[in-house]
């Protein structure tokens, strides 16, 4: 748990290192026409010509495949997950100007065809509850279903780099898995109870899209996610906290 967290914490200082130094979308045509000099002498590209600059004046849909890894925390730190699926975004605003801040609004989705969550095989579990101790059949094993990310709410920074485009996204999701989740106290068949089918996953994280060239990107981040039915099923245990980390490729249109 404390190696994931670190390596969460380093990521994000990553992140906005890499957003550190800022270019300013308004600087005059003279002042462009001096920095593009002076950086051709240096050696670099104008950054008018860089991928990144080039996605970020056309607004440019983005979408492309993903596959995560996730390890879940706290009392859930047995937990593992995998999914993959396909994402779709679409910047909304022209750049907008707050300091370091500054970048541009996007709307995403996503859909993970494949969600799977790894948790301890079923077995016996000793509770108390008001006083009295008692041992119940507990679920466990391997869980199947799809996830639905309908909105991902991202802010793409404004960045010097020609190649690395930082981002920070809030989001919520739906899960659907073939057996209720999480596992939790077996009721017996044909009686109701227990957790829920459906789970909802509000979710936060930070990211690069890293340009192998123009229109073309490697995409890297860390989400922090909850899984909660929202007392959907009679029992609502979710998953506190889970640390996913994302790989995916972008096609820029």
């Amino acid at each position: 748990m404390k190696r994931t967290l670190k390596v969460f914490f380093l990521f994000l200082c990553a992140v906005f290192a890499a957003n550190g130094q800022t270019y300013d979308d308004t600087t005059s045509s003279s002042d462009a026409v001096e920095i593009g000099q002076q950086m051709v002498g240096g050696g670099m590209n104008s950054l008018s010509d860089s991928p990144v600059a080039q996605v970020r004046k056309d607004r440019n849909w983005e979408m492309g495949p993903f596959a995560y890894f996730g390890q879940g925390v706290g009392n859930r730190s047995e937990y593992r997950f995998f999914a993959a699926g396909f994402q779709i975004g679409k910047p909304l605003t022209p750049v907008l100007h707050a300091g370091i801040l500054s970048g541009q609004f996007e709307l995403a989705g996503n859909i993970q065809p494949i969600w799977q969550a790894y948790t301890p095989s079923p077995h016996t579990q000793t509770f108390v509850y008001k006083g009295v101790t008692y041992t119940a059949p507990v679920g466990g094993g391997t869980y199947t279903g799809v996830s639905l990310t309908p909105l991902i709410f991202r802010w793409n920074f404004l960045t010097r780099s020609e190649r690395i485009l930082p981002w920070f996204q809030g989001a919520g999701g739906l899960i659907y898995t073939t057996h209720k989740y999480p596992p939790d106290v077996l009721v017996p068949h044909g009686y109701p109870g227990g957790t829920s089918v459906w789970n909802f996953s509000p979710q936060g994280g930070a990211g690069i899209h890293w340009f192998t060239r123009a229109k073309r990107s490697i995409d890297f981040s860390v989400n922090a996610v909850h899984i909660s039915s929202a007392s959907l099923g009679d029992r609502n245990p979710g998953v506190n906290a889970l640390v996913q980390i994302q790989a995916g490729y972008t096609w820029w249109k």
